[in-house]
This record gives C-alpha cells, sequence and structure tokens, in this order.
C-alpha cells in the first residue's frame, strides 16, 4: 500500500472531522434548550476528538517518513492553509438554522457509521482501532440527530417547511461523500465499494426522511464536489482565519 495515499486519506478524516467540530461548537450556549445545547457541544467534542486521533496518526508516519519529529496534530491543524485541507464542503457549510445543523449532522453522521464499521476492519490496524472508537460515538450522533429529523420533520408546518428548505439546500454536497479522490480510492480498494456505501447510506437516510414526510430531491441534483482535493467553498477560509489565530499569532505557545 502506497504510504502517501494512507496519509491523505488520514488528512480527509482528520479535516472533515475537525471543521465539523469547529462548526458545531458555534451552537455552543445557543441550543434551543440545555439538554440540546450539552448534546450538541458533547458532539462537537466528539468529532474534534476522532480529528485528533487521526492527526496524530498522520503525523507519526509523515515523521517516519522524513525521519524527523517536525509534525504534530498542532501543526497540521493549525499551520495549513485552506488548499492544503481535505474535508467535505458539507461540513464547512453555515449552521443556519436548529433545522440545517441537525440534517447536516444526520446526513454525515450516517455516512460515518456506514464507513466506519468497513474501516474497524481494515487492514491497516491502527485505523481500525480508531474506526472501532470512534464507531460507538457516532452510533449516537445517528440516533440523536435521526430522531430531530423525524420530530421536525413531521412537526409544525413551521419546522416543515424550514427542513424542506434546508434538505434543498445541503442536499448537492452529499454527493461528494461517494466521490472517492484518487488517493482515496487507492487507499480503499481492498476495503469496501463506494458503491455499496452509497447505497446503504440512501437507504438508511430515505426512510427516515419519509418518516418525517420529507422528499428527496430529484436524483439528477447537481452535486458539489472539490474538497477533497483542496477546492472549497468561501466559508472555510473563515473558519481557519478564527480556527487559528492564535497559534499563527503566537507560534508555539502554550496554555
Amino acid at each position: 500500500m502506497n504510504e502517501s495515499n494512507t496519509i491523505d486519506y488520514l488528512m480527509l478524516l482528520a479535516d472533515s472531522s475537525l471543521i465539523m467540530g469547529q462548526r458545531l461548537s458555534e451552537w455552543t450556549g445557543h441550543g434551543p434548550m440545555l439538554e440540546q445545547d450539552i448534546a450538541i457541544t458533547n458532539i462537537s467534542l466528539d468529532t474534534i476528538g476522532q480529528a485528533r486521533y487521526f492527526y496524530q496518526l498522520a503525523a507519526a508516519r509523515l515523521n517516519e517518513k522524513s525521519g524527523n519529529a517536525d509534525v504534530t496534530e498542532d501543526t497540521l491543524a493549525y499551520l495549513r492553509d485552506a488548499h492544503q485541507y481535505k474535508n467535505l464542503l458539507l461540513v464547512e457549510l453555515p449552521n443556519g438554522d436548529w433545522g440545517q445543523t441537525i440534517l447536516k449532522i444526520f446526513f454525515y453522521a450516517h455516512r460515518q457509521k456506514l464507513m466506519y464499521e468497513k474501516l474497524s476492519g481494515s487492514a491497516d490496524a491502527e485505523i481500525a482501532g480508531i474506526a472501532s472508537k470512534a464507531l460507538k460515538e457516532v452510533e449516537y450522533h445517528v440516533s440523536w440527530s435521526s430522531d430531530w429529523v423525524k420530530r421536525l420533520g413531521d412537526g409544525t408546518q413551521e419546522s416543515h417547511d424550514r427542513m424542506t428548505k434546508a434538505l434543498e439546500y445541503l442536499w448537492p454536497y452529499t454527493g461528494e461523500m461517494f466521490v472517492p479522490a484518487t488517493y482515496e480510492k487507492n487507499f480503499l480498494e481492498n476495503e469496501f465499494s463506494f458503491d455499496v456505501l452509497k447505497q446503504g447510506w440512501l437507504d438508511k437516510v430515505s426512510g427516515i426522511l419519509t418518516e418525517a414526510t420529507l422528499s428527496l430531491p430529484p436524483a439528477d441534483t447537481y452535486m458539489h464536489t472539490g474538497g477533497k482535493t483542496g477546492v472549497h467553498t468561501e466559508y472555510l477560509g473563515y473558519i481557519l482565519a478564527e480556527m487559528q489565530f492564535l497559534q499563527r499569532a503566537y507560534p508555539g505557545c502554550e496554555w
């Protein structure tokens, strides 16, 4: 297996989890009720924790490859520019209202659950270990977001309309999850099929959306791609400006 493909894939996993966690952290203290404020904050912490494990592994392999110890999880998170990030476009989109955020978690968590289930049996033992640990957390994310999707979609007319609007906005960014970048395809060639992953995701997601009285957009909806290869929306730059400011202004600072 080409180590460069493995490292790039680790960065995809880490970057997507980090940016998702950073976005969700914006809800801290602003949830609709205390219990849900705590829940979404915990989901944010879970995803950032997953990012740390993947960054740590990527850093170790980069250092092993170069023969030095210059790379750390912090340099990977805080000292790269937007075009060097490989995260999914979906996770960098604005939170919008509560319904839009819920639906973004819903789409992402269902994909993560299926993917981590596959990666738990990976030939790469270290990736398999991280995936197994993360899977326990993601199962809760799936359950929590699914309950909210049904609650809002099949709730009041206003909540239904807001979820419909969120679905129309977010759906064109879901296709990228199942279009592998070259490095991703090379790493996963013996792990699992993206077609099978996509079908499993569609089956799960469409069933819950039906319960929520929400209709899937047309099958031929245009899908945005590019995040996996460093082509992002304008939103990522603003996220990084806020997230990276302290480390860039005061290099090497420690609490």
